[in-house]
């Protein structure tokens, strides 16, 4: 099976990246990564989400590398979702399982030069990394050295589209020394992009300083101090305050308490959902799924919970994907919901356990209304809120009968397959509803091995159908993302995939 990327270049079409000049408010000092501290032009940014494997690419902590310009891969995503150079300068597909990929000059932060084998070290850790990265779910890659500056990569199965996976932050190419024998992997001071982490300090604060080495040219910004604020009114708070000048994700709660000229607001491919455990407790039958799919109802949450700043959910893609309203498939032959008396009987006096986070902090708003919605229905709920990184593995491992869960659709590869195959295949890395449905899976294989854009995407919406066919997953809202950003700053990527946010660019005025 395959999933998504690049190699479709202009045709796998999301809505552009936004550059904007907007942000912050003083400097600091180079090397305190306390809020509030930055000076010299240094960027000081509040970020939501705390690492939760030292910044591994191996894991969610991926994306912050992309966010802050530490590291890259091959390939690179242009506003359009297209592959574009990155470390490879050119490309050429030479049948339909082999690609050559040709590498540009570069170094690394550690000053060692990138050649064709440190890239083939680095996409064979990413192959060998247990867990999977969720963007090689669906295929095995090969890599091989044919000269020092050239690089051939071989698939099983054709991958029509492997230049847009390769811009995945998770397989991002680091120098031989970020890759420990014990199988952890470290990008302090071991990327290439602009800026270089040179301290990392827990799950609280990293300094990062401009790599001068970079081969696209130094950035205009001295370093960035990042801060992890996990509560979104205290990231708000921060912007406020003129501590931080850039803070992401900021609640849609304190959007409107935002000084003039900081809110800013984003289209997204970012999906809210009810994902409902298929693997067993409650929602292992498909007529109580049927009974929580029929009892919620995000439209409820848009202006409640989200002041406005979401769109009703009509399915898993939303209006951030411009190609998937006109090509959606009717959802049929799900199954009967039981009713509310059918559902007391059934559950017979046994609790739904909900789960979500706290780092988005909609999330735990969504989940009451949803309980109450729930309970009406004839369920009985108890809520299990806490911080993300405390209950992934609980997650992945079905302990939960739901989680209200917030998903970039298109974040590893910035194709919709990667999504779904990560997700909703039998051996999905990231399925955590636990889904094993061969329909499901039929489908997502159609789509994955669909090379013409046009038939790619009418494929992906059939795979979307036969999802929600199953109940396994209740999509609730389309968000808008509100980045707040002081305003002597300019250059900050305003990003629908939520993959990039400073850049080389990026600067106090």
């Amino acid at each position: 099976m395959r999933t998504t990327s690049r190699g479709l270049l202009a045709a796998l079409v999301l809505t552009p990246v936004l550059a904007g000049c907007f942000a912050p408010g003083d400097n600091g000092s180079g090397s305190d990564t306390g809020a509030g501290a930055g000076s010299g032009g240094r960027l000081r940014v509040a970020l939501a989400v705390p690492p939760v494997q030292a910044l591994s690419p191996y894991s969610n902590d991926a994306t912050v590398l992309s966010k802050l310009s530490v590291a890259e891969g091959l390939t690179a995503l242009d506003k359009n979702g297209a592959a574009a150079p990155a470390l490879a300068k050119s490309w050429k597909r030479d049948n339909a399982t082999t690609w050559t990929f040709d590498l540009r000059k570069a170094r690394f932060q550690d000053g060692t030069e990138v050649t064709a084998r440190s890239v083939v070290n680095a996409l064979d850790h990413a192959g060998r990394a247990t867990p999977k990265p969720r963007v090689l779910s669906d295929v095995t890659l090969t890599a091989k050295a044919a000269d020092a500056d050239t690089v051939t990569l071989t698939t099983k199965r054709p991958d029509p589209v492997l230049p847009l996976r390769l811009a995945s932050p998770a397989l991002a190419v680091l120098s031989a020394k970020a890759y420990a024998k014990d199988g952890t992997v470290s990008p302090v001071g071991t990327g290439t992009g602009p800026f270089e982490i040179t301290k990392l300090s827990g799950k609280s604060k990293a300094t990062l300083d401009r790599f001068d080495g970079y081969w696209g040219g130094k950035a205009k910004a001295p370093g960035i101090d990042v801060t992890w604020i996990a509560d979104g009114t205290a990231r708000a708070n921060a912007l406020r305050s003129g501590d931080v000048d850039i803070a992401e994700w900021i609640p849609t709660a304190q959007a409107k308490l935002l000084p003039k000229g900081t809110m800013h607001e984003v289209p997204s491919v970012r999906t809210d959902s009810l994902i409902l455990n298929t693997r067993g407790g409650l929602f292992a039958d498909p007529a109580l799924r049927a009974a929580a799919r029929e009892a919620v109802h995000g439209s409820a949450l848009v202006d409640s919970v989200f002041g406005g700043y979401a769109d009703p959910a009509q399915g898993l893609f939303g209006p951030a994907v411009p190609w998937a309203a006109d090509l959606r498939v009717k959802v049929t032959g799900r199954a009967k919901a039981a009713s509310p008396a059918q559902v007391r009987s059934e559950t017979k006096g046994r609790t739904l356990r909900l789960a979500t986070y706290t780092n988005r902090a909609e999330l735990p708003e969504a989940a009451t209304v949803l309980q109450q919605q729930l309970q009406k229905a004839g369920f009985t709920v108890r809520q299990d809120v806490r911080e993300y990184t405390q209950m992934e593995a609980d997650l992945l491992a079905g302990k939960y009968d739901a989680l209200v869960f917030s998903r970039v659709t298109l974040l590893d590869t910035g194709d919709a397959v990667d999504y779904l195959a990560s997700d909703f295949t039998s051996d999905g890395v990231y399925n955590i509803a636990g889904l094993k449905d061969p329909a499901v899976d039929k489908a997502i294989r159609a789509a994955a091995g669909e090379s013409r854009p046009e038939q790619r995407h009418e494929k992906i919406m059939k795979a979307e159908a036969a999802i929600l066919r199953t109940d396994a997953i209740v999509p609730l809202v389309h968000e808008k993302v509100v980045q707040g950003i002081a305003t002597d700053v300019e250059g900050v990527v305003l990003d629908p995939r939520e993959r990039s946010l400073v850049d080389a660019g990026t600067h106090l005025k």
